[in-house]
């Protein structure tokens, strides 16, 4: 919502660039991670306002600095593990926590921290909530393409490789040196 702090993990990402470009344009402050100075200067150019490179600094102590010890509203989390478990200790009363993925393992939800904060926890899985609701995939499609034909939200491809190429593509992800999306290319 405007004026609402959004906490984006995994930021150098294509999923979290995303998350960052729709925050800055439903009017949100945006507090970006990532573990480079690349990713979060792309992130920098796709809208956040700050910038936080966990390596150097713990970020639930950044959240802290930056919002005058209020916390985030909301923490879009594509990480999981210790970064959901730690991201409940930078949240605002009322705070949403968006479950996105689990790619640093599995966390644990502590009920207290919920219940002190008034916080909730949202798994988000929009393939399987366009299933059960199709109506609600045809409006976020409709929104996104508009705002993708506006302009408003592009993807950052930061490798574009041939096909042949599947092998060298799939290290570039796992060695998280991709910044958005890698693109395999034919012909």
């Amino acid at each position: 919502q405007p004026g609402e702090v959004l906490l984006v993990h995994g930021a150098g990402g294509g999923v979290g660039l995303a998350a960052v470009e729709i925050g800055k344009m439903l009017g949100a402050t945006v507090i970006a991670t990532a573990s480079s100075d690349e990713k979060l200067a792309i992130a920098k150019a796709r809208g956040a306002d700050h910038l936080i490179r966990y390596d150097r600094e713990p970020f639930r102590d950044a959240v802290k600095r930056i919002t005058d010890g209020q916390g985030a509203d909301v923490v879009f989390d594509p990480v999981g593990g210790e970064v959901f478990e730690n991201s409940m200790r930078c949240i605002a009363w009322g705070a949403r926590l968006l479950v996105i993925g689990f790619t640093g393992g599995i966390g644990s939800a502590k009920t207290n921290l919920l219940l002190i904060k008034g916080a909730s926890v949202l798994g988000v899985r929009a393939g399987e909530a366009v299933r059960k609701n199709p109506a609600l995939g045809e409006v976020r499609i409709k929104a996104l393409t508009e705002w993708a034909e506006a302009g408003k939200i592009r993807p950052n491809v930061s490798h574009r490789l041939p096909l042949e190429d599947y092998a060298k593509a799939m290290r570039l992800l796992i060695d998280r040196k991709a910044i958005g999306r890698v693109a395999l290319t034919m012909g």
